[in-house]
């Protein structure tokens, strides 16, 4: 009679030749064996996002064999992308990057399944996607998105290999397993909107999310395989200007409301519970986010006004001014020619303008988001009259001056 080890074996995906002779490298390692790659060819990950994360991602554990990878994204091919997405390419820009990424993985690996969900992940479907897969590996760039993949993770039993990138420095860590903490003990609240940049607006080194999305396969491969040590109850911090790597512990809280005392039952709204004003449009992810504001005519007081509006006012030399509020490295690239001081300065700055108090002032940035920031610290200030640049330099190059680089 075979034990239940050996019927378990038995019921492992069988390898072809050419599989076997593909991943000889895994199979003469002990710790992976035949076994193991039949483990892998069994395996279903799903990858959430097919971005500077997913791109690294799924492609290692695409050639590693994994057997079914999930791909979820919602958005298209840019230019912008290529810094750092190299599961993309040239002529794919314009495609949907499920599209994209599956052209990427079958020329990879032809024995793997690809399954596209072009979607956006949402509380309506998050659970029903989610209880197909074995892993879930969180590529996403946001905070609304990473609360909504850890909470349907826990409810649904999933490990969450988990990463997160910005400028030089990533995170990553396995988060809801059964024996460790969830994305919540670390984080409980999230940080108030605006107050940490996307990569949009505050960027990133490419190579970076080359570094953090292989460690995410390394723990997913580990998670499917049962070997070595899981990122479990440990956040990795990476710092690849100093090239840096520390771990910190972390415990489970047992008051934490997903995993601990389990008072979250269903899946809420993460845009609510992130203080995020909910787009009027569904478009690209960077771009639905930023029309958040944009769409809006006023905005925690501020009233925005539209780069065409703005283009009236210059022609008609109109008693405007304005101001510019990025970084100084990014006033070469693209600018309107107005003063520059940056929002993380203007608090201590306004002695600068203190003379525009009572003019129309309206501030820019790249998308309008810094700008709305530095509206709201301006008008605490005293100005009386200040306007927000929707979509800022981003809308202008596009709607007004085609000319302009954009960035």
């Amino acid at each position: 009679m075979p034990t239940a080890i050996e019927e378990e074996v038995q019921q492992l995906p069988k390898l072809s030749n050419e599989e076997i002779a593909r991943y000889s490298r895994h199979l003469i390692l002990p710790e992976v064996g035949m076994e193991g790659q039949q483990k892998l060819k069994a395996a279903k990950v799903l990858c959430v996002g097919t971005g500077g994360l997913g791109a690294p991602l799924a492609l290692y554990l695409t050639a590693a064999g994994v057997g079914t990878i999930g791909l979820i994204d919602f958005d298209v091919v840019d230019e912008s992308n290529l810094q750092r997405q190299i599961i993309h390419s040239q002529s794919t820009v314009g495609m949907l990057k499920v599209d994209s990424a599956e052209r990427m993985l079958k020329g990879l690996n032809k024995n793997v399944k690809v399954v596209k969900h072009n979607t956006m992940l949402t509380s309506a479907n998050a659970l029903e996607i989610f209880k197909d897969y074995d892993v879930i590996a969180d590529g996403t760039d946001n905070f609304q998105t990473r609360y909504l993949v850890n909470d349907a993770c826990v409810l649904t039993g999933k490990p969450n290999a988990y990463g997160s990138i910005f400028r030089f420095e990533g995170q990553a860590s396995v988060f809801a397993t059964e024996e460790g903490p969830c994305y919540r003990c670390l984080y409980p609240e999230p940080p108030p909107p605006g107050l940490v940049p996307s990569c949009a607006e505050g960027g990133v080194l490419g190579i970076l999310p080359g570094l953090v999305g292989v460690i995410q396969a390394t723990e997913v491969i580990k998670l499917i395989l049962g070997i070595g040590e899981p990122l479990v109850g440990r956040l990795l911090l990476v710092d690849a200007l100093g090239m840096n790597f520390r771990t910190l512990k972390l415990r489970k809280n047992p008051n934490c409301p997903a995993c601990g005392t389990h008072e979250i039952k269903e899946l809420i709204d993460y845009d609510q519970f992130c203080g995020i004003e909910k787009p009027t449009s569904v478009g690209p992810l960077e771009v639905s986010r930023d029309k958040a504001v944009a769409d809006a005519a006023v905005v925690d007081g501020i009233p925005q006004i539209s780069v065409e509006e703005l283009k009236k006012k210059l022609d008609a030399k109109a008693d405007i001014f304005v101001l510019d509020v990025r970084e100084p490295h990014e006033y070469p690239i693209a600018n309107l020619g107005a003063p520059l001081i940056p929002v993380g300065t203007i608090e201590s700055r306004i002695g600068e303008i203190a003379g525009h108090k009572n003019d129309e002032v309206i501030v820019h940035c790249r998308s309008g988001a810094r700008s709305q920031k530095a509206a709201l610290a301006l008008k605490a200030a005293g100005f009386t009259n200040v306007h927000n640049l929707t979509g800022g330099i981003l809308a202008w190059a596009e709607k007004i001056d085609p000319s302009m680089p954009k960035y």
